[in-house]
């Protein structure tokens, strides 16, 4: 497969229209279905449903759009470190971040690293730890923010100075909402939303103890904001991080006995790193 092709077929699966897509490539219409034809043969696969006036992608074709794009942006990424590889810092660093309050420590570090090297822009990713390092592991991330527990045994790592505290986002009018604290038994008879990784969900379940297997497990999540639009709307109480205030008519209460993570931020060993990217890691040394 070569990129040339892979962007025809993303411009095409953009579009749903081959004359149109051939118009934004400037080339010809019979080309470019030449050259994606000349792709499913190569693949074995079909990638469209071709209609009279549109086409659509396959579930063949969805995965290569998937692959496609991170193929195309792990090129891009490769051109521009290698083109930056001179005196001056410049390029881009791309970070995967958990939610996290150390999100606002690494924000700090990151505007006082762009007054000293104006050149360089960053390109943040939010999502959960397993997401983060699969992208790593592909090319297209350069550092991630993880929330522990997590399995770092690949990385390099500086170990972020707070602690993220443990407890349930409900509503300010419920009777949970009323509390200063919430021991297991609180959240006996209560929907829940719980984060959706498997090593976090062990954790809670260390915390909550026999109770664990008689929770009303209401819905799972991978980013709080997703989880609170529920809470607000009813749906029960989210166990999560204390963030900092996200709806006026929710309230974080926090866990006792008091149940804490720790963030780490990494990157892949033994790694040559463009000028940008290690830079900023001795930033980041220099500052935790």
């Amino acid at each position: 497969m070569e990129l040339r092709v892979l962007r025809y077929f993303l411009m095409a699966a953009r579009e749903e229209n081959i004359t149109r897509a051939a118009q934004l490539l400037h080339i010809t219409q019979p080309t470019l279905s030449r050259q994606l034809m000349q792709l499913e043969e190569e693949l074995g696969v079909s990638l469209f449903r071709r209609g009279k006036y549109s086409i659509s992608l396959t579930e063949e074709g969805m995965l290569l759009k998937r692959r496609a794009q991170e193929l195309i942006s792990l090129s891009e990424k490769t051109v521009e470190e290698l083109s930056h590889r001179e005196s001056t810092v410049c390029g881009e660093i791309a970070i995967g971040c958990g939610e996290t309050r150390n999100m606002s420590l690494l924000a700090e570090r990151m505007v006082s690293f762009r007054r000293k090297y104006p050149l360089v822009n960053f390109s943040l990713y939010s999502a959960t730890a397993d997401d983060i390092k699969e992208r790593m592991e592909a090319g297209l991330l350069d550092l991630g923010l993880l929330m522990e527990p997590a399995d770092i045994g690949k990385y390099d790592f500086i170990r972020m100075p707070w602690k993220e505290k443990w407890g349930i986002l409900v509503r300010r009018d419920s009777v949970q909402g009323q509390k200063d604290r919430i021991v297991p038994e609180d959240l006996e008879h209560v929907p829940l939303l719980i984060p959706r990784r498997d090593i976090v969900r062990h954790e809670l379940s260390a915390w909550f103890g026999d109770r664990y297997e008689r929770l009303e497990i209401a819905a799972t999540y991978n980013l709080i904001l997703n989880a609170a639009a529920m809470v607000k709307e009813h749906a029960g109480a989210a166990l999560c991080f204390d963030l900092g205030p996200v709806c006026e008519d929710l309230v974080f209460v926090p866990l006792d006995p008091p149940m804490e993570t720790g963030a780490v931020a990494v990157w892949k060993k033994n790694q040559l790193q463009a000028p940008a990217v290690s830079r900023f890691i001795q930033w980041l040394r220099d500052s935790f």
